[in-house]
């Protein structure tokens, strides 16, 4: 019988946000879920986080927002993806959003959205489901 591949998650921080707890626990989290894990921390650019995605062949991006910057950084990083066509990849977002924010986020191309205190479970529910194998 054929291992089953892990789900590879890439979870990072964009721009000059420099709170980093709340992606620190979800990637720890679903490394216990018994995905992979790369963690590319914080003040990331755009480009950077779509390069490392493809470098690592990653399942998921998983950005955190908490600084405000999810209305200026998100279509930066749908424009990344679409450039390198990363139309297989989830990209999914975590944090503090104005909840009028979240339907803008999914009309620039995020996935799903996961405001802050979000069940984990409901995270790699989310992930497991909709990860193209």
């Amino acid at each position: 019988m054929a291992k089953k591949k892990k789900i590879k998650v890439l979870v990072s921080k964009v721009g000059l946000d420099g709170h980093d707890r709340g992606a620190k626990v979800v990637a720890s989290l679903l490394k216990e879920a018994g995905m992979e894990v790369i963690y590319l921390g914080m003040y990331q650019t755009p480009g950077g986080i779509v390069k490392a995605a493809i470098d690592e062949d990653v399942d998921v991006i998983g950005l955190s927002y908490l600084s405000g910057e999810h209305l200026i950084f998100t279509p930066k990083i749908v424009e990344e993806m679409k450039k390198n066509e990363l139309d297989d990849v989830l990209f999914i977002a975590g944090g503090s959003f104005p909840p009028e924010d979240i339907p803008v986020m999914e009309e620039m191309g995020i996935d799903r959205i996961f405001r802050a205190g979000s069940l984990t479970d409901s995270i790699v529910e989310y992930i497991n489901d909709h990860v193209e194998r």
